[in-house]
């Protein structure tokens, strides 16, 4: 069997009937809306703006931390993604890519 230290959570695209017991489901509903103060394409990395999904996953981790939801062992996405462009806003976002990693 493969054993991985990689402790980061699984992210993939699938469909809610997919989901196992622990699995969280994120739909295009659990997206923030972008805000006026997001739109900004200028300036360094520590004020870029960030994805809607890398927002919508640093609200899942820490809605998993203070206890709010379930405990999930993987994230699948419902929606309109491409599996680039999921793995894009994960590689973009510094804490995304740090807690959260594509398969």
């Amino acid at each position: 069997m493969f054993m991985s230290n990689d402790t980061r959570i699984p992210v993939r695209l699938g469909t809610a009937a997919s989901a196992g017991p622990r699995s969280h489901v994120l739909t295009a509903e659990d997206l923030p809306k972008p805000s006026a103060l997001q739109r900004h394409t200028l300036g360094c990395t520590c004020c870029a703006p960030r994805s809607e999904l890398a927002r919508a996953l640093a609200r899942l981790f820490l809605a998993q931390v203070r206890g709010e939801v379930s405990p999930f062992d993987e994230v699948i996405v419902v929606g309109d993604f491409g599996t680039d462009a999921l793995a894009a806003a994960i590689a973009a976002d510094v804490l995304a890519a740090a807690r959260f990693r594509m398969i």
